[in-house]
C-alpha cells in the first residue's frame, strides 16, 4: 500500500517538473514568434524550427509513456500511470503559464494544444477536463490495488476508451480540418519543405465543438464506470 502511494507521489512530482519544463519552452517560443502576446492567426514557423518542435512534442509524450511503463506492474497500471503523468503534466503546464505569463485570461481562452499529426485547438478548459478524467481513472486503479484486487481492462472497456479518445481528438482538430477542407489547404508534415502554419495564414478558431467533445468525454467516463463496476463486484465476492 505504501509502495504504490510512494510511486504516485514520485510520478506526480516528475509530471509537475515536466509541466514547468513545458511551460518554459512555450515561453521561449512565444518570445520568438509572439512578442506582443499569443494570439490567432498562428505565426508562421520556419521549417527547421517546426520539425524540431514536432519531434519535441513527440519526445514529451514518449517520456511520459516510459514513466508509466517503468512504474506499472501490469498493463492496467502502466496505462493508468501514463495517464496520471499526462494529466498532471498538462494541468500544471497551464498553472505555470498562468503564474509566469498571466495567461490564459480565462479557462475559455483558445490555445494550440498539439501539432501531431495536425494542429489541435480548443479552450484551455477542455484539455484540463480530459486530464482530470485521466487522473480519476488512475485513482480508481490505485483504489482497487490497495484492496489487493488485480485491476484489468476488458476488451469492451479498451474499445470504449479508444473510441472516446478518438472523438475527443476529433473535437480538438475539427476547426482545423474544416478550415483546410473549405480553403483547399494542405496538411503540414515534418518531411515537407514548407513552414509550419504557412498553410493556414488566416485560421482563427470559431466555436469549439463542445457537443463532440462532450460525447468523447462521456465515452471515457462510461469506460471508467464499467471498469469500476466490474471490479466492485469482485470487492464484495
Amino acid at each position: 500500500m505504501k509502495a504504490i502511494r510512494a510511486t504516485i507521489l514520485f510520478l506526480a512530482v516528475f509530471s509537475i517538473a515536466m509541466g514547468y519544463f513545458e511551460s518554459v519552452v512555450v515561453i521561449y517560443l512565444r518570445e520568438l514568434f509572439y512578442p506582443n502576446g499569443f494570439q490567432f492567426p498562428l505565426a508562421v514557423i520556419p521549417q527547421k524550427i517546426a520539425v524540431v518542435e514536432f519531434w519535441r512534442e513527440a519526445a514529451t509524450i514518449i517520456m511520459l509513456l516510459m514513466m508509466g511503463i517503468i512504474a506499472g506492474k501490469n498493463t492496467a497500471q502502466r496505462f493508468s500511470f501514463f495517464l496520471l503523468c499526462f494529466g498532471v503534466w498538462d494541468i500544471f503546464y497551464y498553472i505555470f503559464l498562468k503564474l509566469l505569463l498571466h495567461w490564459p485570461a480565462s479557462l475559455f481562452t483558445q490555445d494550440i494544444l498539439f501539432v501531431i499529426p495536425v494542429p489541435w485547438v480548443g479552450p484551455v478548459l477542455a484539455p484540463c477536463l480530459v486530464s482530470l478524467t485521466m487522473i480519476v481513472l488512475t485513482l480508481c486503479v490505485v483504489y482497487y490495488h490497495e484492496k489487493d484486487i488485480r485491476v484489468t481492462i476488458s476488451n469492451k472497456e479498451w474499445l470504449i476508451f479508444i473510441l472516446g479518445a478518438a472523438v475527443v481528438v476529433l473535437s480538438f482538430t475539427w476547426d482545423y480540418l474544416q478550415y483546410i477542407s473549405l480553403n483547399n489547404g494542405s496538411i503540414w508534415t515534418p518531411v515537407s519543405q514548407a513552414a509550419l502554419f504557412d498553410e493556414i495564414p488566416h485560421f482563427i478558431p470559431q466555436d469549439f465543438n463542445w457537443w463532440l467533445f462532450s460525447a468523447g468525454e462521456l465515452f471515457l467516463i462510461a469506460g471508467i464506470f464499467l471498469m469500476v463496476y466490474r471490479h466492485r463486484k469482485l470487492t464484495y465476492n
